[in-house]
């Protein structure tokens, strides 16, 4: 463990600026209760195999705890940068840890000469240090911006049994679930020599959905560097592949992250089977929660909205891409959440404007 500097008092005593190992790093991720899949350093070298830098910042008190962290992404062109926390930092309830800890990605995201940095908070709207989070990052100069990351989802209740999951699905997903397994839809656990079978499954659902996808080796290294918390579904019919799902498990929900399915799978329902394999999956591994990660954002806002306005964003998300997605995903018996928005520290104001359209 690195440390960068010894500059603050807490209630508690004496604060410092350290870089972690990353395995005291993801102790403290999946410990935190924000702790995400997005702050693990497993992520982190993810993203730097796509061409981003990474570095984790953390506040260490007196006695060794960490306290506030970040994962901090940073992309490099024209010898200028921006800089990203995705569903981060991790705050503590000592004001002076987070204090220090904006201070430090401050300093870091000059020093890589970024435009600005984006933190996007995983809390949220509806937790209880969401209104205090935001009017403390208002009072900080941090200007709200829309979140790179999904700011609506559906979070699906799994620390039950299988039974009482299964029967909070909509009648129509029982229905299809059952109906895949009844004409042959079988679910396998794929392995290493499975991922161009599914990157096969990405590729043409990408193509018939007019959307783009990863590298084939962005999928295979997201696989290898989160086993064994992530895991690759594939359903067949008569031995051939017709959808896939990758998902991934932090210390506290299930992720859906990844999937495709072609026209066979899609008539089949073996999406809604996957799907039930890896809540059940992550049902395992003791998560709570499964975050099936992507709704309109209309849909987010009309949560707690007036009859009309309610109305008006349910019309308004008809014109979404995700809305298809969307009918998928209630299905599941989730509830709908929205995240708060994400927060900008303008570093070089003459190039924000074209920096924060490009991250877009």
């Amino acid at each position: 463990m690195t440390i960068l500097a010894r500059p603050a008092q807490a209630r508690t005593g004496e604060l410092a600026i350290v870089e972690p190992d990353a395995a005291t790093w993801d102790a403290f991720v999946d410990a935190h209760p924000q702790g995400s899949l997005l702050q693990r350093s497993a992520w982190g070298q993810l993203k730097a195999d796509a061409g981003w830098g990474a570095r984790c910042l953390a506040i260490l008190a007196a006695d060794g705890r960490i306290l506030a962290g970040a994962l901090l992404l940073t992309r490099r062109q024209y010898g200028l940068a921006v800089a990203y926390a995705p569903r981060g930092p991790l705050f503590a309830d000592d004001p002076a840890a987070n204090d220090l800890l904006l201070a430090g990605l401050t300093r870091l995201a000059r020093r890589q000469r970024a435009i600005f940095f984006r933190l996007e908070p995983n809390l949220t709207e509806d937790h209880p240090a969401a209104e205090r989070t935001h009017t403390w990052l208002l009072l900080q100069d941090m200007r709200p911006e829309r979140s790179i990351q999904p700011r609506s989802s559906i979070h699906v209740p799994i620390d039950r049994r299988a039974e009482a999951i299964f029967a909070a699905f909509s009648k129509g997903h029982r229905a299809d679930i059952r109906r895949a397994e009844r004409d042959g839809v079988q679910v396998r656990v794929g392995a290493e020599s499975d991922l161009p079978t599914f990157y096969a499954i990405m590729q043409s659902t990408g193509a018939r959905g007019g959307f783009g996808i990863h590298r084939a080796d962005y999928y295979r290294a997201a696989w290898q560097l989160f086993q064994p918390r992530s895991r690759l579904l594939l359903a067949e019919i008569d031995g051939r592949t017709v959808a896939a799902h990758m998902v991934f498990a932090d210390a506290h929900s299930g992720r859906y992250l990844y999937s495709g399915a072609d026209e066979a799978g899609l008539k089949a329902g073996a999406n809604h089977l996957l799907a039930w394999h890896a809540i059940q999956w992550a049902a395992s591994l003791g998560c709570v929660s499964y975050d099936l990660w992507g709704i309109p954002d209309a849909l987010g806002q009309a949560v707690g909205a007036d009859e009309a306005a309610r109305a008006a964003l349910e019309r308004a998300a008809q014109d979404d891409p995700l809305v298809g997605v969307y009918r998928f995903k209630k299905g599941f018996g989730g509830r709908v959440v929205r995240y708060l928005p994400a927060y900008d520290r303008v570093l070089i104001p003459a190039f924000y404007g074209l920096a924060r359209r490009r991250i877009r």
